[in-house]
């Protein structure tokens, strides 16, 4: 009967057992970190989705306003999320007759230690209620008027050009 090879019946030497423990233990670390940065972007995302919320229901408070003096003295409030608030506006006339050009900022406050968030927004609204002086009015919508028709008949002297 033939013996078995004395070298057949070793097991792992120390060296080698070290070295598969290393490379586990270097995997374990690797694969505990990506999971780490994976959970702080999820809190980052909710956190910013939560921002993103406050924000909106700012603006939706600019947009549904109807004076435009209170819109220009601001306005603070409690968000859901225990944040503080605060808002303003700025309204600006446009060439257009009704049409302002609002400029709205929000500065967001939380309790926590990251400092306060501000947002800024710049957007048209169509409010015909905020005309202060008819005059002014009648003159932009004749110029916008005078404008159209230029437009028109350079178009028309375009296509018959062609």
């Amino acid at each position: 009967m033939n013996a078995p090879h004395p070298r057949a019946a070793r097991g792992f030497t120390v060296v080698e057992v070290l070295a598969a423990l290393s490379i586990f233990a270097f995997a374990a670390v690797m694969m505990a970190s990506a999971y780490l940065n994976v959970l702080n972007s999820y809190e980052a995302a909710a956190r910013g989705a939560v921002v993103d919320e406050d924000f909106a229901f700012a603006r939706q408070q600019v947009l549904r306003e109807p004076d435009p003096r209170r819109l220009e003295e601001g306005g603070e409030f409690e968000t859901a999320g225990g944040r503080r608030a605060k808002w303003s506006a700025e309204i600006a006339p446009t060439a257009i007759a009704d049409v302002y050009k609002v400029t709205f900022s929000c500065e967001l406050t939380s309790t926590d230690a990251s400092g306060p968030e501000r947002r800024s927004q710049s957007f048209l609204l169509l409010r015909p209620t905020w005309v202060t002086d008819p005059g002014v009015r009648g003159r932009l919508k004749e110029e916008t008027k005078t404008r159209i028709l230029e437009l028109k008949t350079k178009r028309e002297q375009e296509a018959a050009s062609r």
